[in-house]
């Protein structure tokens, strides 16, 4: 006796009219969304939308608009994360070691 397996078919790509960075630029206009806000609206997953935001970060320096982090904050004891250049949410506060952290928001805007 043989069991036959269903023959899977790999999940259609989704159809789109703009790259995904576009897409995530375009999300970002004039809003402050995290990686997650900004996985959920372009429809990839949270670590590739830090990969795109390092190269929006780099290519924002060359272009008519400014890419900004607001930094990730301890919900613990609300230590700010200042002088944080990674993108991605930190493990743990280095004051309270509590993982209970706000992660960074992002935005991009156009330069004056």
């Amino acid at each position: 006796m043989t069991i036959q397996k269903k023959d899977k078919l790999p999940p259609e790509p989704l159809e789109r009219c703009e790259t995904v960075r576009r897409e995530i630029l375009l999300e970002l206009k004039e809003q402050n969304l995290t990686a997650k806000d900004l996985s959920s609206a372009v429809g990839i997953p949270e670590k590739d939308v830090y990969e795109h935001l390092e190269h929006i970060r780099k290519t924002a320096m060359n272009q008519p608009c400014s890419f900004t982090m607001a930094p990730a904050v301890c919900l613990a004891c609300g230590f700010i994360f200042r002088k944080r250049e990674k993108l991605k949410k930190p493990g743990k506060c280095p004051v309270c070691k509590r993982g209970h952290i706000q992660p960074p928001r992002f935005t991009v805007t156009a330069k004056a």
